[in-house]
């Protein structure tokens, strides 16, 4: 049974764009009953501390739903931070600064692959410059050694093997990896080919959402 599909489906996906009046862009993000929102502030002006001469300064700010960031939202965010980093063409603003700020609003599962499929929506309302687009695809492997996708809470605390990758939306390139527990390079491979193929469905989503969005305006 390695590596067999229990569910290969993910979730259903809403979103909503531009419901902040103050940054220049904004998305929410329901992946199931998990929930985001983020907000884009920029290219704007940066603190000279900051400053590259050649370069945006793309700066992320995780919030957690109650409370104090800890070192898990540091951690989170300076993986969505360098994500970001390759995804935005930050050459074309170079002493500038990028601000994204991340509320987290529900978790119920894959909290991260959300933050960072969010992150992705916001920057494209904020009609920020991308080298490509992002997607990000959650996964586990039960006691049985069955592959979930997008798994919910209840399946992420009761898997000892969880894996997270962000592909981008050109080559389907793996842009960052986020694992825990041990595995084989069997298991590896299979939740790696699962999780690309279901990033064409993120992908698609982001489309028709800008193409609703375009009708609109």
């Amino acid at each position: 049974m390695n590596g067999e599909i229990k569910k290969q489906q993910l979730r259903k996906m809403s979103c909503e764009l531009s419901l902040l009046s103050r940054p220049d862009g904004s998305a929410s993000l329901s992946c199931g009953d998990t929930s985001m929102m983020a907000s884009v502030y920029g290219p704007a002006e940066v603190k000279i501390a900051k400053e590259q001469i050649n370069q945006a300064t793309v700066e992320i700010v995780y919030k957690p739903k109650s409370g104090m960031a800890n070192c898990a939202e540091k951690l989170k965010e300076n993986l969505i931070c360098s994500t970001c980093e390759t995804a935005i063409l930050a050459c074309l603003h170079p002493r500038s600064s990028i601000s994204i700020t991340i509320q987290e609003l529900q978790n119920s599962g894959s909290l991260l692959a959300c933050a960072i499929n969010v992150v992705c929506l916001s920057l494209l309302d904020a009609s920020v410059n991308m080298n490509f687009m992002i997607a990000a695809v959650s996964c586990v492997f039960t006691e049985n050694d069955q592959l979930i996708l997008d798994p919910t809470l209840k399946e992420e605390s009761s898997a000892p093997i969880s894996m997270m990758f962000v592909f981008d939306s050109v080559s389907k390139s793996i842009l960052a990896i986020h694992t825990s527990g041990l595995f084989d390079k069997t298991k590896f491979n299979s939740a790696l080919v699962a999780c690309r193929a279901a990033s064409d469905e993120i992908f698609t989503f982001y489309r028709e959402i800008m193409q609703k969005n375009f009708s609109k305006s």
